[in-house]
């Protein structure tokens, strides 16, 4: 299944290549939201939140009343979690914070699965050369992405897999750094970083992975005509 991404900066949709370089910037969200609305998942993260800069709640409580967006972006807390939920996110992205001490915090985990429920909660997990990196994919930490997945899964309905060293830049993933995440969880997984083709996103269904894409819908290299909803 094909997630189309929506990131949000300064009230504009934007797309950065490896979370920094600011790529494309379109102030209008009306088309993208149109165009997205036959699609029955939508990844939304607030990159202003992530940073903490700020924050595009209002615009993010929005869109979730029109679209079936999963949320991301600043979640470090229950309560930010619950919410974003309340605002009409159908699940949250949790990221950075699953994290303490350079070990997965199993505490906070389960303190979150028990407050809003383990369905509603996505675990992003982020690797870049082989480790899991947080904070913006600056610190990187001594466990791998399987590593993560293993120890999370009692507290999620699904991971988020992010394979940053492809993150943007158009080039293809890494199938076979997605395949070993997924061979370490019963959970659903969503990969992203990089995916560019047809033919990697129906190659990922095939395995019962979904592919969240970006870059390569807002620069027109995929065409979302011939995605059914």
């Amino acid at each position: 299944m094909l997630i189309p991404s929506i990131d949000l900066q300064g009230g504009h949709i934007v797309q950065l290549v490896q979370g920094e370089t600011l790529a494309i910037e379109t102030p209008d969200p009306e088309p993208w939201i149109e165009r997205f609305s036959r699609f029955p998942r939508v990844q939304l993260i607030d990159l202003d939140a992530a940073k903490g800069q700020g924050d595009n709640a209002a615009m993010v409580a929005s869109m979730c009343a029109r679209l079936p967006c999963r949320v991301g972006g600043g979640i470090r807390s229950i309560e930010r979690a619950q919410a974003v939920l309340a605002s009409g996110a159908h699940a949250v992205i949790v990221s950075s914070a699953l994290f303490r001490g350079g070990v997965v915090d199993v505490d906070f985990a389960a303190a979150l699965a028990a407050a809003v429920g383990p369905e509603r909660v996505i675990a992003a997990v982020d690797s870049r050369e082989g480790r899991v990196v947080i904070h913006g994919w600056r610190t990187a930490l001594p466990i791998t992405a399987v590593d993560a997945v293993r120890a999370l899964e009692p507290y999620c309905a699904e991971f988020l897999y992010t394979h940053v060293d492809n993150e943007g830049l158009m080039r293809g993933t890494d199938i076979g750094a997605i395949l070993a995440v997924r061979d370490a969880t019963a959970r659903r997984v969503t990969a992203a970083g990089g995916i560019t083709t047809r033919d990697e996103i129906d190659r990922l269904d095939a395995e019962r992975v979904d592919a969240v894409v970006g870059m390569a819908i807002y620069t027109g290299e995929l065409p979302l005509d011939d995605f059914s909803s």
